[in-house]
């Protein structure tokens, strides 16, 4: 029932919120948060860093994304174009040819970049699905 206050000639109610509960709430919730903040333990998060492999990769592929989104092929002596379909295979077969020991070829893949990011995440999965295990994306650095 709203309160009731008399001015003058009649009984009018009074339209205003009363604030004094909701500040009360407030401040038990900022007593509990104060009390509890300190309890609360940092957890730390052990991040991966750039250059802490195993094993440098013996030989590199490099799939090269063009800018019209065509596929190339960049092992140590030479270039060949390929398609998304073939992607796999030739990268299995570069990685098996010569004397390297299995997995320790690593496959780069580079786009342009102008190139839509669902093409390269395409390349990224053909060759994860293709069972290659050492995928990576090649960062350059702006001057």
């Amino acid at each position: 029932m709203p309160a009731m206050a008399s001015r003058g000639r009649g009984r009018r109610t009074i339209n205003e919120i009363n604030m004094v509960p909701f500040i009360d709430v407030m401040l038990v919730l900022l007593i509990i948060f104060m009390v509890t903040a300190p309890l609360i333990t940092p957890s730390m998060i052990d991040l991966p860093s750039m250059g802490k492999a195993n094993k440098q990769p013996d030989r590199i592929v490099q799939v090269i994304v063009g800018k019209d989104e065509t596929l190339q092929l960049k092992t140590a002596d030479r270039t060949a174009p390929t398609t998304l379909r073939d992607v796999a295979t030739a990268v299995q077969s570069a990685q098996t040819a010569g004397d390297a020991a299995p997995g320790s070829t690593a496959v780069v893949i580079s786009a342009d970049r102008t190139v839509k990011y669902e093409t390269v995440v395409k390349v990224m999965d053909t060759l994860q699905r293709a069972g290659v295990q050492r995928v990576g994306l090649s960062v350059q650095l702006a001057p």
